[in-house]
């Protein structure tokens, strides 16, 4: 479920094959909404759950994505990356993550071993990375610098708009379409570095 910095379209055989229950659903509308100033509020409830749950296994633990950037509009979804030692050692934190609501949706063993669950109360994505994963700073160069672009915010937030317009069969698809206008834009914000 590459959300931010994948490098190509992932076809249905992909997608159905990362899935940890079969398919997603198909035909999701995407939804986007206004910045609300609510969802630094919900980062902290879940960073509170997820720390209470995990303790020390919780090396790094980010609020990311379009909902981490005041004035962005976005799906009233909170992305979070958390980093811990190793991913594959899924009962070393999912049980404990089941515990307080969240549901394993993803496992992606051939990008960057990277594990998605979801969480309902607050609504979160939850992106979980092993320690040193490059994923982990390039989402945190993204974030920042729409943070301080107020031109590369907007132009996200028209590209986002314009294909959450179209149709597509599963979300990833949508995510897979904004592809080119964050490399674009990341491209910017490193060589601002």
């Amino acid at each position: 479920m590459r959300l931010l910095f994948n490098t190509g379209q992932m076809d249905d055989e992909q997608i159905r094959a990362i899935s940890v229950s079969g398919s997603p659903p198909e035909y999701q509308e995407i939804v986007l909404v206004e910045y609300d100033p609510e969802w630094p509020a919900w980062f902290a409830r879940a960073e509170e759950q997820i720390r209470g749950a995990l303790g020390d296994a919780v090396l790094q633990l980010d609020h990311v994505g379009s909902t981490s950037v005041p004035g962005l509009a976005a799906k009233p979804l909170i992305d979070i990356n958390l980093v811990v030692a190793d991913t594959t050692d899924e009962v070393a934190y999912v049980p404990q993550l089941e515990a307080v609501g969240y549901s394993l949706r993803v496992r992606e063993p051939e990008w960057y071993e990277h594990r998605l669950l979801r969480g309902f109360d607050p609504p979160v994505t939850l992106h979980v990375f092993p320690r040193g994963c490059e994923e982990v700073e390039q989402m945190l160069v993204f974030r920042d610098w729409l943070l301080s672009n107020e031109a590369d915010r907007e132009l996200y937030a028209r590209a986002k708009r314009e294909l959450a317009q179209k149709e597509w069969k599963y979300v990833q698809n949508y995510a897979d379409a904004k592809t080119a206008v964050i490399q674009e834009i990341l491209a910017r914000a490193r060589s601002s570095r």
